[in-house]
């Protein structure tokens, strides 16, 4: 095994049984970064110097005999949304590299940082996280390291980009209407977009309040459930995240699923004429011996609903950025932001009262369902800057219906666990294992199935593909 195929829970275990120090692990990480990331835009800033003085921690304590945590050594890297101490948190802006360095990390680097985790840097990113394609007018696309003409999918395109092409085993993102879920997808990863309000934002650049989530991605289950551990917990300074205690998920991975009552989503979420997710879903379902047909009701509804809260919240945290320095955003993200700011309140109050009703829909749904199986995206990764793309035979915009089947499960802050399916074509395809609220756990034991079925692929991009 290649130290750039080493998992999180490899790695960690690695190091506290002294077979590599910290330091070796996080040598090499940076040495992968400055190789392949001009070829593939995936970090905008590198910590090295942060990441070896955490190193050095970590080894301290495995040679004192205590415990350096539950990710001792093991290298990972943020969305530049999250506060990093010492850095601008750009979320993808020119604007804001003219902000101040971060005087703290956000809670979840500070989580992370407790359990041994190594940070080597800040990953590109959508502008303002107001994106689905991985592209930046600012700091240029982030690239699929299985196909560098292609779409990493956003926001958190360079956060899908590091951890497929195997730079870090894990990375943070965040998903308001897809964000972590589509990179995932496209990049062929496993990714966690939690019950909203389940982690902290505190210390992230905020894009839209009522639809923000945050968490990780890694390359398989057993990974993602050990990241996820490591950063739950209540949060005062995020006044959204739950007072709930910690619910770990890693020791419930090898529960299996028999009695986990299972369901397709069906109509609004059907992949007639979209070929590669109708062969993901079908993978996953006949994997499972699932067969119940389910509707979402409203689902169209709720993804127009969700454009509403989106566009209106995010320009009111942009009015007076829209007023002084207009010419300085994507002109794309600009122009969203501007017809944000001029829907009547009307429509963002009826757009509220229909999420509270929706969300309670979907609530109902589970008292005869544990998990609703998927489709994450209507289509693997498309070619970088391409406009249209043929969906059910109608030509449609690429930007905004990526997120087709995304926006309507993060309207209603169910828990998604995104996995990886090895359909045969020749780019990654995912699904979404969708649970109740606060039922991470059902999500993660499902996915942990597939995976020991062997029908999941999260194997690090083939060197080759690393070519600029």
């Amino acid at each position: 095994m290649t130290a750039a195929s080493m998992g999180v829970a490899a790695l960690a275990r690695a190091v506290r049984t002294r077979l590599v120090s910290a330091r070796e692990v996080t040598e090499a990480a940076l040495a992968r970064i400055d190789a392949a990331n001009t070829a593939l835009g995936a970090f905008t800033a590198v910590t090295a110097d942060r990441a070896l003085a955490e190193a050095a921690r970590v080894d301290a304590a495995v040679a004192r005999g205590d415990d350096p945590g539950p990710l001792a050594g093991v290298p990972y890297a943020v969305k530049n949304l999250f506060d990093v101490a010492g850095l601008p948190t750009l979320a993808g802006s020119k604007i804001n590299r003219d902000r101040k360095p971060a005087a703290f990390d956000a809670t979840l680097v500070s989580r992370l940082r407790q359990a041994g985790a190594l940070l080597t840097g800040t990953l590109n990113m959508g502008e303002f996280a107001y994106d689905f394609t991985g592209e930046n007018a600012h700091y240029g696309p982030s690239r699929n390291p299985h196909d560098p003409s292609r779409m990493t999918g956003g926001s958190s395109g360079g956060s899908g980009s590091a951890v497929a092409a195997g730079l870090v085993p894990t990375a943070l993102g965040s998903d308001t209407n897809g964000s972590i879920r589509v990179p995932a997808s496209f990049c062929g990863l496993f990714g966690i977009k939690p019950t909203f309000g389940r982690l902290s934002r505190a210390g992230t650049f905020a894009f839209c309040p009522a639809l923000d989530h945050v968490g990780p991605f890694a390359r398989s289950v057993e990974d993602l459930a050990l990241v996820y551990d490591a950063v739950q917990g209540a949060d005062p300074d995020d006044p959204a995240c739950s007072a709930g205690g910690v619910e770990p998920v890693t020791a419930a991975l090898g529960g299996g699923i028999a009695d986990i009552r299972l369901a397709v989503a069906d109509d609004y979420f059907a992949t007639d004429g979209l070929p590669e997710a109708a062969a993901a879903m079908a993978l996953a379902s006949d994997a499972l011996g699932v067969h119940r047909r389910i509707t979402i009701p409203q689902a169209a509804r709720a993804r127009a609903a969700a454009y509403i809260i989106t566009n209106t919240e995010s320009s009111a945290l942009h009015l007076e950025t829209l007023r002084t320095r207009a010419d300085d955003y994507d002109p794309a993200v600009r122009d969203r932001m501007l017809a944000g700011a001029l829907l009547p309140a009307a429509w963002y109050v009826q757009a509220q009262r229909f999420r509270h009703w929706y969300a309670g829909q979907c609530e109902h749904l589970f008292d005869a369902l544990d998990v609703v199986l998927a489709p994450a995206t209507p289509c693997p990764a498309p070619p970088i800057g391409q406009k249209t793309m043929l969906l059910r035979g109608e030509e449609m915009l690429v930007r905004p219906n990526i997120g087709v089947f995304t926006q309507p499960i993060s309207f209603a802050g169910l828990p998604v666990v995104a996995v990886p399916m090895a359909t045969d074509g020749p780019l990654p395809m995912g699904i979404q294992v969708i649970a109740a609220p606060w039922r991470e756990d059902h999500a993660f034991r499902v996915a942990a199935a597939l995976e020991s079925a062997g029908v999941t692929r999260a194997t690090v991009a083939p060197s080759g593909s690393l070519s600029p």
